[in-house]
């Protein structure tokens, strides 16, 4: 019994919400931290924020329990996916799936693979330049106030002078905006918060989030490349 229960389609759609609550309110943090780029105080406030981020214990345990909930959303996402294309696996000869639904609702497989890969990329620029290797930048430590910073913003500057890298950081922005676009709303929903009361403040500050944070992550490889922040 307890197996049938884990095995379901909707205990799958619980933890797949559960978890995407949780990396949203990871990125409400990330995307906060990394805008303060736009002080444009030469990376001063961001690199104090980022060795805050990077030293402190609590944060660090964290990003191990962020790492599960990733993978945990992915693997359930594609299990979810492929559930569905077996439970129906020939499609009606004049079926019309845009009359129910929208298609990035019907592509979130797809539109998360394309997130995960693109996460991949920015763990590779970033996160495993600051805790496995080395920063690829010549000055890779700034004084701040006496103390030494490991200085993130110059490996930013490096990073996003490239400008197909620009490009592929923008286009994971964009796949992240037609993803929350669906999945916000989606998991308040599968959460059971889908009451007539309060129905529409999520849909509308789901709306909003899907456009403003992957629109500032955006913002940020573009204002390095064209040069708007030195």
């Amino acid at each position: 019994m307890a197996s049938a229960i884990f095995k379901s389609s909707l205990t799958k759609k619980f933890w797949m919400a559960l978890t995407g609550i949780f990396l949203i309110s990871f990125l409400v943090v990330h995307c906060a931290i990394n805008a303060t780029i736009f002080f444009n105080d030469g990376g001063k406030t961001f690199n104090v924020w980022a060795h805050f981020m990077g030293t402190n214990i609590i944060i660090r345990t964290m990003e191990i329990v962020l790492f599960a909930g990733l993978l945990l959303h992915v693997i359930d996402g594609l299990i979810l996916y492929f559930q569905n294309r077996k439970a129906r696996p020939v499609k009606y000869a004049y079926e019309k799936s845009s009359a129910s639904s929208t298609w990035y609702s019907r592509s979130m497989a797809l539109l998360g693979t394309l997130i995960l890969l693109f996460l991949i990329l920015h763990m590779y620029h970033f996160w495993f330049k600051t805790r496995i290797t080395h920063l690829d930048v010549t000055n890779h430590v700034m004084m701040i106030d006496g103390l030494e910073y490991e200085n993130l913003y110059a490996q930013m500057q490096l990073v996003f002078s490239n400008l197909i890298v620009v490009i592929v950081y923008v286009l994971g922005c964009i796949s992240l905006f037609w993803h929350l676009l669906h999945g916000f709303k989606s998991a308040f929903q599968s959460l059971g918060f889908n009451h007539l009361k309060y129905k529409n403040a999520i849909a509308f500050v789901g709306d909003a989030f899907s456009v403003i944070i992957p629109a500032i992550f955006a913002a940020m490889p573009l204002a390095f490349y064209l040069k708007f922040i030195q």
